[in-house]
């Protein structure tokens, strides 16, 4: 997303050279030229982007090509549109549905195929959805940060960051990206409904102490 605020501090680089570790391991595993894929999902100002970012540093110096694609880029309804719309449709409509995931798996596709491929881009300033061309044979490896990333298919590693909404509130007031409001709390705990969801799929979970852990290993201490 174009203009978005990124505050990477160092827990976001620590957690990152962990995450690196486990994905190179992975991709040891893969033949040469396989084309990499981590996802990363959590709620509003979990620090998806950041972490997102940091990792796509340590895999660079790797010499391993990343490009990080930013799931909500892919929502059906443009930005300056999307407030009215939920609120003539109701609450209920905020959720994993909201993504053109068919989009989001095309792209994902023509990475696999090492195509060119027009990709959506928001610029958050003038709240409008560009379109951005990139050639994917020149990538080796792709992140997809959202709050619902983790949802999409083909991934090869999903990543959780398990802070609330109510924990990160203070992150969501400095970056500034949405009025807070009733409506704006009522969204995060719609979003918060789904993106729980979806925990059972990741991975490795980053906790709240920005730990990067294996959910077996929890299941083993609960």
């Amino acid at each position: 997303m174009l203009g978005d605020v990124l505050l990477i501090k160092d827990m976001h680089k620590t957690v990152a050279a962990s995450i690196a570790e486990k994905v190179i391991e992975s991709k040891e595993k893969k033949s040469k030229f396989y084309k990499y894929i981590v996802a990363i999902s959590g709620e509003s100002g979990s620090g998806k982007s950041e972490v997102s970012h940091a990792l796509a540093k340590e895999m660079k110096k790797q010499n391993i090509r990343v490009k990080v694609i930013h799931a909500d880029n892919y929502y059906k309804v443009p930005p300056l549109l999307r407030s009215e719309w939920r609120r003539e449709k109701g609450i209920k409509t905020v959720g994993i549905n909201e993504y053109d995931w068919s989009l989001l798996q095309r792209n994902i596709k023509d990475f696999k195929e090492d195509k060119e491929s027009m990709m959506p881009c928001i610029d958050i300033i003038p709240e409008q959805v560009d379109k951005l061309i990139t050639d994917f044979q020149k990538i080796d490896m792709l992140i997809i940060d959202g709050l619902y990333a983790i949802n999409a298919k083909k991934v090869d590693m999903r990543i959780y960051i398990d802070l609330t909404y109510h924990e990160t509130k203070l992150t969501q007031i400095v970056r500034e990206k949405e009025t807070m409001n009733q409506f704006r709390l009522d969204i995060l705990e719609r979003e918060h409904q789904n993106v729980l969801t979806l925990k059972p799929k990741a991975n490795y979970i980053i906790d709240k102490h920005y730990q990067l852990v294996d959910p077996v290993a929890i299941g083993d201490i609960g």
